[in-house]
């Protein structure tokens, strides 16, 4: 059974919004197209509480995109996004949810980043996202959305590492900077991910 994730396509991280990425609207039309592709649907949302540690305002002093140390991990201070309930967080109202079954939510523990939709950044926690798809008898998942080196990259990565077949759709996500998408995309080729593209799944 296959499954696609759809992830973060919220108005945060889309133009004009707090965090967004460079052209991630244009794969709105993708993310739609692809979901009659598979088997389940399931999308993420970053989630986090006022005043998340992720947060560059959560740090006076420090500057908008710096790096520092929190909880014992690497953590890169935001602007503040996806806020609970506010209008940034929710998702895009083009997408289509009529194939989405389940929507999980991330980044909710106001200590703790969350990049990817299985665990928190420190592996502390679990969504609960793993066993819904292994329950729902998923064994291949593809990975969509923004951002492609961050919550797409860590998402394919954790899939990967609780045993499912992953793939990337390249062209259905968008990333931050060239080199940390190529980075990320070494990565995963060497864990043994696919990158496709829309292409081969609507041939």
């Amino acid at each position: 059974m296959t499954a696609l994730l759809l992830i973060d396509f919220q108005l945060d991280f889309l133009p004009g919004g707090a965090l967004a990425v460079g052209g991630g609207d244009a794969i709105l039309p993708l993310l739609n197209d692809l979901q009659p592709r598979f088997d389940l649907v399931v999308a993420t949302q970053d989630w986090h509480p006022a005043g998340h540690r992720s947060f560059a305002s959560a740090h006076p002093g420090r500057a908008l995109f710096e790096d520092i140390t929190w909880q014992g991990l690497p953590q890169r201070l935001w602007p503040d996004h996806c806020v609970q309930g506010s209008a940034g967080a929710a998702l895009h109202p083009g997408l289509n949810l009529n194939r989405v079954e389940a929507i999980f939510r991330k980044g909710t523990d106001p200590e703790l980043d969350s990049y990817s939709a299985f665990f928190d950044n420190g592996h502390r926690r679990a969504t609960g996202l793993s066993a819904y798809l292994r329950a729902r008898g998923v064994s291949d998942v593809a990975v969509a959305g923004l951002a492609a080196d961050y919550c797409v990259y860590f998402t394919a990565k954790d899939a990967r590492a609780e045993g499912f077949a992953v793939s990337v759709v390249e062209d259905a996500t968008r990333g931050i900077s060239p080199e940390s998408m190529a980075a990320a995309q070494a990565d995963l080729l060497g864990q043994g991910v696919r990158f496709q593209q829309v292409s081969e799944w609507l041939g």
